[in-house]
């Protein structure tokens, strides 16, 4: 039987690994991700965390040499995420502005021993306070106070740019946040230090093997908190993308969207309004489910996992902060 007289036939495109590889649009490798590291006070052994297969909480000696070897794999950056002693968490968050406190510390360090590395500090209050909300909380306690926290988040800033911060990070979404803290880092002197808006982040359900990881879920005594009247609603895009903007507008040096998977239309929408460059948080409990259904044998970890943050990248992500940051620098390793 004679061959269909088809002109076009983009199998030929598919045809064989070099074929494929010369035609491939989206690549993910280390340049593109930014490791989240959990930090804690103390030494000894890294304290594994139960809900996150292979994530640890590192004391600070043992972060050094981890954040060295991520570097050496190529990863430009990480994330800093504190986990708070219970004994020094108030209903205000008032470590988070000690000179001295965790963050502050592990910042100065890993730009003394790895300078070369991107460090992105956390402004939020919820690894802080007592009741593991982002901020600080109205008279009634129903409420998170809007301004209250914004100040309190702008001297964050000014205290993680004070120690080496590259990048603040506000991820707390209070309105009017970012204007303050681009205005407190200007007044201080740190024009240089950029911001990573968390510009759409989202009431989701997927955070709880995070706030495991930090001791919110536990200072709280739930991990399920409600956070939907700061945090957006899951049902809404175009109101992500308009607080979004927003953020882009007070000064935001890179937006972000997060959690990272099941918001792709949020982020190729996004990538098409702004031309800042798009990161997205691919969160604990995205990083938790690819674990455990491969543990379970359903599934392929590293091919899964590679088609993932190839979805996120497609979708327009410049940067993707990721769990996986080392498993797939170590992947890469040796490749041109």
């Amino acid at each position: 039987m004679n061959s269909s007289p088809l002109l076009r036939r983009p199998r030929r495109l598919r045809r064989t690994p070099a074929i494929r590889a010369l035609v491939e649009e989206t690549r993910v490798g280390p340049a593109d991700l930014i490791a989240p590291l959990f930090v804690r006070e103390g030494g000894g052994d890294p304290e594994p965390v139960g809900s996150m297969p292979g994530i640890v909480r590192w004391p600070l000696d043992r972060l050094i040499t981890e954040a060295r070897e991520l570097a050496s794999l190529g990863i430009p950056g990480v994330a800093l995420f504190p986990v708070t002693d219970p004994a020094l968490k108030d209903p205000r968050g008032s470590a988070a502005l000690d000179p001295e406190g965790l963050v502050p510390r592990t910042v100065r360090a890993l730009k003394a021993a790895v300078p070369e590395l991107l460090v992105f500090t956390d402004l939020a209050l919820d690894p802080f306070t007592s009741h593991g909300h982002d901020g600080i909380l109205t008279a009634d306690g129903s409420d998170v106070d809007n301004d209250p926290t914004v100040a309190v988040l702008a001297q964050m800033a000014v205290l993680h740019a004070s120690a080496g911060a590259d990048f603040v990070a506000p991820s707390d979404m209070m309105d009017g946040r970012v204007r303050a803290v681009r205005t407190a880092l200007d007044a201080a002197g740190f024009h240089g230090t950029g911001i990573l808006a968390y510009a759409a982040k989202f009431a989701s359900a997927y955070y709880g093997p995070f706030r495991d990881a930090v001791g919110s879920a536990s200072a709280a005594g739930t991990r399920s908190l409600d956070k939907r009247t700061y945090q957006l609603n899951p049902a809404n895009r175009r109101e992500a993308v308009d607080d979004a903007l927003l953020d882009e507008a007070e000064g935001a040096d890179l937006l972000m969207v997060k959690p990272a998977g099941p918001y792709l239309d949020v982020l190729s929408e996004l990538r098409r309004a702004t031309r800042l460059p798009l990161a997205a948080y691919q969160v604990s409990g995205e990083y938790a489910q690819l674990q455990a259904a491969a543990r379970l044998g359903w599934l392929d970890l590293a091919k899964t996992r590679d088609e993932s943050l190839l979805a996120i990248k497609r979708a327009g992500a410049d940067v993707i902060l990721t769990y996986f940051a080392r498993e797939v620098a170590e992947a890469h390793r040796g490749r041109p």
